[in-house]
């Protein structure tokens, strides 16, 4: 990276059409590095399509997605891999693996094809394991797992790594309030940068540092939640009333839905 140049994972005016539509719309998203950002928004807003664009795993159809200030596709996919962790809604496998298998898929970007792991990869895998409070859990079964341990084991997995930028589309989708409170502390306290997309507001306002809304594939609105957070854009964008009030001694906003429709 020259001097000058931006440094982390940055999304420049991308855009990604899919059934003829555009699904992202000339997104720009710079998240501050060691913060979490939440991507917000209604069905369909863009929000899985721009953290797919954001991982290189969709190519954007214009603008640039770089890292360190180098696009994304010049970086190469082993050498994204090794900076950039992605967890997903559902993560399911038909192998009969245990816990402590799946967090050692984490290092594959590490290994050359087929060889051993080094004892620096299962440091790593130890590391990821105690830090998700799954070290007990190492030789479980995957599949008798709950929703929410799985997730952890998800996070441990992308921890292996060894990421800067950790993307994760709605990590908290079908778990319990505890499990959903329990994952977001984790994920936050994590030093790194973190992009998560979520639907529940309240979840976006305690626990992220910035937030980004999206609809209709556009960022409507960005910036801390006490700023983005309304009444107003809750009716603009989700069509919907709701009394948002500070709490807390940061005056984090809080969301409380009312029935009617707008």
């Amino acid at each position: 990276m020259s001097a000058g140049e931006p440094g982390g994972l940055r999304a420049d005016r991308v855009a990604r059409r899919a059934g003829g539509r555009l699904v992202v719309d000339g997104v720009s998203l710079a998240p501050p590095p060691g913060g979490t950002t939440g991507l917000i928004g209604p069905n369909g807003s863009g929000k899985s399509t721009l953290l797919r664009i954001l991982a290189g795993v969709l190519a954007p159809e214009t603008g640039v997605v770089t890292l360190d200030g180098d696009p994304l596709a010049r970086v190469g996919r082993r050498a994204a891999a090794r900076r950039i962790a992605v967890v997903d809604q559902h993560a399911a496998t038909e192998a009969d693996l245990n816990v402590v298998d799946v967090v050692r898929l984490g290092r594959i970007p590490h290994r050359r094809a087929w060889s051993a792991p080094t004892p620096e990869d299962e440091a790593a895998v130890d590391a990821a394991l105690e830090r998700t409070g799954l070290t007990g859990r190492r030789a479980q079964s995957w599949h008798t797992l709950s929703g929410g341990e799985r997730q952890r084991v998800q996070i441990a997995r992308a921890l292996a790594q060894g990421p800067r930028e950790l993307l994760l589309d709605e990590p908290t989708n079908h778990l319990d309030i505890q499990h959903q409170l329990q994952l977001l502390s984790l994920i936050t306290a994590l030093p790194l940068t973190a992009v998560i997309a979520l639907h529940d507001l309240n979840m976006a306002a305690m626990f992220c540092d910035r937030i980004a809304v999206l609809s209709r594939g556009r960022v409507v609105a960005a910036g801390t939640p006490a700023e983005v957070v309304t009444e107003e854009l809750i009716a603009e964008v989700y069509r919907v009333r709701a009394v948002v009030t500070p709490e807390g001694p940061e005056k984090r906003p809080s969301v409380r839905f009312l029935p009617q429709t707008v």
